[in-house]
């Protein structure tokens, strides 16, 4: 068995240590990551002397724009590009092993809610399925496989059907998740209201060009009255990592055991702030060990707080940073 398969193994095990496990994979990329090993260098950093997560370098996500940021060579078994515009250059996720990916979202989901046989899902992502190589697309697409349900599919601009499913499941009291991208749900609720005591509705951002920015707290406002649901939930994920966060409400996100964030501060981007007692403002760095054969340790745009319980909030973005297809401007 070769040693990204153990780490692997280890990484979605039902306990290890999280500190040892960020360091392996550290090294492991060190060595077969030849752009992530330059930027370290760059940094004149020694990797041997790395010997805390803390400690690690985290790369800047806009790397993924004009480089393959990849662990060993490989042929990709798939291509995650992210969404943009004419004048905008998208970053692209080369993925050696998809099983990887699929075991890092279902066991995610798994995790926050369940078995996705006890759902009927519904996809509400119309720009998303409008381009290829979504990964959001992947993973709902996978969801509804696993579902099973005869009514879980992808709806597109579909409304009155979507509106009629919803009906028909909330009568026969089947448990539902509605994910959809913001501006799809708030396109839907413009046309049709219905109250919702067996579904969860689950935005996961997206109004670039579509509508005018709003902040988080608008959107919730707007989906819970329409829906007469006391809490939106949302999908913090991106086209650069292999696992996602979920929010229950309140914007409040949680993260599986594999994953993590901590904030680097804004004047210095070397620098992890500590967690202060309470919360602490920063920028958002994520560690997701299960990206393996790309880089685990990502330099995000996004602004955030950090709460001492591990939840984070996300809070808007860099000023000089592209506007991201699946971020929201939040307070």
């Amino acid at each position: 068995m070769d040693i990204e398969t153990n780490l692997v193994n280890e990484i979605f095990s039902s306990s290890f240590d999280f500190n040892k496990m960020c360091l392996e994979v550290f090294w492991f990329q060190y060595e077969y990551n030849s752009i992530y090993a330059k930027y370290v260098d760059a940094l004149k950093i020694d990797a041997a002397t790395v010997t805390e997560f803390s400690k690690i370098p985290f790369l800047p996500i806009r790397f993924f724009k004009t480089h393959h940021v990849t662990a060993t060579v490989f042929e990709p078994e798939v291509l995650f590009e992210s969404s943009g515009t004419t004048e905008t250059i998208n970053s692209r996720h080369y993925v050696k092993r998809k099983k990887i990916y699929e075991q890092s979202f279902l066991a995610a989901f798994e995790h926050f809610y369940g078995n996705p046989s006890e759902w009927c899902v519904l996809g509400l992502l119309p720009s998303y399925l409008e381009r290829q190589h979504s990964s959001l697309v992947y993973m709902v697409e996978e969801l509804v496989q696993q579902s099973g349900h005869e009514k879980s599919g992808f709806y597109l601009y579909d409304f009155e059907k979507l509106y009629e499913s919803l009906q028909a499941l909330e009568q026969a009291g089947q448990k539902t998740l509605l994910i959809g991208v913001t501006f799809g749900l708030l396109d839907f609720v413009e046309k049709y209201r219905l109250p919702l005591q067996h579904t969860v509705v689950m935005e996961t951002g997206g109004m670039k060009g579509r509508r005018k920015e709003m902040i988080r707290q608008e959107v919730h406002d707007i989906l819970k009255d329409a829906f007469a649901i006391q809490e939106v939930h949302s999908e913090y994920g991106m086209t650069e990592l292999l696992s996602q966060a979920y929010s229950k409400g309140n914007g409040l996100f949680q993260t599986p055991a594999w994953m993590r964030v901590v904030l680097r501060d804004e004047e210095d981007p070397l620098t992890l702030k500590a967690t202060a007692t309470g919360s602490t403002r920063g920028l958002i760095n994520v560690i997701d060990l299960a990206n393996i054969y790309s880089c685990s340790f990502i330099a995000t745009d996004d602004m955030g707080v950090l709460h001492d319980n591990g939840q984070f909030e996300v809070t808007g973005r860099m000023d000089h940073s592209d506007l991201r297809g699946c971020s929201l401007l939040v307070l």
